[in-house]
């Protein structure tokens, strides 16, 4: 703690060219493994902050990694900054107005938390210039973190083998320690094959796939009752068949997510599927087969880090939000259903009819409304591999929908901007603890040993799961 407001003020030093950055990001949205132009963005920073710079980390072309220090204990700042399909919105408009041209846009706030990862990592190589602590700091920006599974990926290519601790943060509406409690997941692509046939002259010829795909549907929402209540499954049509509702589909590809809370549910669960699948192809007279796409384990939670990171939190207090960016704020809560406002505030633990736009207070930690959950994250990965903490920073309206066209609209606000130089600084200083108090990281590794001899890690992609990585454009 008593290195927290030294390293504020390197944070402050450092935030101008970082904001930059993330706007920078905001305005070349890329999807999962094709961030080209964003990566060498972060690479470019990196090197202006004077970071050894280690490109396509882990095998992945849009991956790349950044260090300085020397000797002592590794801290990792994990960063992200992939974008999402069909959520463009020209930036500070309070009307859903799409911007022209692909239609991708930062509706989940990665332009701002890979920006913020790298303004904290930039603060305590400074830090650890200036007071000649022994340490190594490293920036690891990673790609495709919405569904694409990057820091899986990396770990099994094992890039955090010699890491001692990993640091992250997520935007949200509230400031306050992410819990850990997202979800582990697997999505796996089921190809039915059949036998194609005219639909009227010879129906009886046809083994149709669509019908297996649909007959699995069925046997999966079935199935929901049987499972645990915090488990979730989606599934979304890859390739229907055709057009053609006269000839009998011989070929189908349907993708399902499976979810749990906890990584051994989650695989059992998926099983389950493939066995409705294989039920299905059954009924059908057709053949099935399942491709894992990419999967993510549940987030291992580190007590001792937690409690480090909610200290800094409370001791650096909200963010320094003024008139104008409540008055954004509330220009943007108009756009909101009211439900999704009494929603956000009972998920923390506050009276659904309260009257406030931005995140004026600290949330207590744990909260005493339950978990946040999240849906899940490939941070999952790097906790079971290092002791990890996560943050969430206050960059929105309360209210506001990740994945929406108004998180894309707050992306470059001052309400942005404040929120990930805040967290920039309770990440900083997270950091600068575990540094400067070789106890600390003990209790931290301690208390990640014996998670996992309860539990060991198994990666929810077996070996043949390759990224689908694209050629620079």
């Amino acid at each position: 703690m008593r290195n927290a407001a030294p390293v504020w003020d390197l944070v402050e030093a450092r935030k101008a060219p970082l904001i930059a950055l993330s706007d920078a990001v905001w305005a070349v949205p890329e999807l999962n493994f094709t961030e080209f132009r964003s990566v060498a963005l972060h690479a470019d920073a990196l090197r202006a902050e004077g970071f050894r710079v280690t490109p396509a980390v882990g095998g992945l072309p849009t991956a790349v990694m950044g260090e300085a220090g020397e000797g002592g204990p590794v801290i990792a700042f994990l960063g992200e900054y992939d974008a999402l399909p069909g959520l463009s919105q020209e930036a500070g408009l309070t009307r859903h107005q799409p911007v022209p041209g692909d239609g991708n846009g930062h509706a989940c706030g990665h332009n701002l938390l890979g920006s913020a990862s790298l303004l904290a990592a930039t603060a305590v190589k400074d830090w650890l210039a200036a007071t000649g602590t022994p340490g190594r700091v490293r920036y690891y920006g990673c790609p495709a973190e919405e569904g694409g599974a990057g820091k899986g990926f990396m770990v099994r290519a094992g890039v955090f083998d010699d890491v001692d601790a990993a640091i992250s943060w997520h935007p949200y509406a509230f400031a306050t320690v992410f819990p850990p409690a997202a979800l582990a997941n697997i999505r796996l692509d089921f190809t039915f094959t059949g036998r194609a046939a005219h639909a009227a002259a010879a129906p009886h010829l046809g083994r149709s796939a669509l019908d297996a795909a649909e007959l699995m549907n069925v046997g999966v929402n079935y199935l929901r009752e049987h499972m645990l209540p915090s488990s979730r499954i989606h599934y979304a049509y890859q390739d229907a068949g055709g057009a053609a509702p006269n000839v009998v589909q011989s070929r189908t590809v349907i993708r399902y997510t499976v979810r749990a809370a906890e990584l051994d549910d989650m695989l059992a669960l998926a099983q389950r599927v493939r066995r409705v699948a294989e039920g299905a192809a059954l009924m059908t007279e057709t053949t099935v087969t399942c491709q894992v796409v990419s999967g993510m384990a549940n987030l291992l939670g580190n007590p001792p880090l937690e409690a480090a990171m909610q200290a800094n939190l409370e001791r650096l207090g909200p963010p320094p939000f003024d008139e104008s960016d409540r008055a954004f704020a509330r220009d943007m809560q108009a756009t909101f259903n009211p439900e999704d406002i009494a929603a956000a505030l009972r998920q923390v633990g506050l009276p659904a009819d309260t009257d406030r736009p931005l995140c004026d207070a600290i949330l207590p930690y744990p909260s005493p409304a339950g978990p946040i959950l999240l849906g899940s994250t490939d941070v999952g990965d790097v906790s079971w591999v290092v002791p990890t903490v996560q943050a969430l920073g206050a960059t929105c309206a309360i209210g506001t929908t990740l994945h929406s066209w108004q998180m894309t609209a707050q992306g470059k606000s001052s309400v942005a901007h404040k929120g990930m130089v805040h967290v920039a600084k309770v990440m900083a200083a997270t950091a600068t603890d575990i540094l400067s108090d070789p106890a600390l990281l003990d209790r931290a590794k301690r208390d990640h040993a014996d998670r996992l001899r309860r539990q060991p890690y198994v990666s929810p992609m077996p070996p043949d799961t390759h990224p689908p990585i694209q050629a620079c454009p």
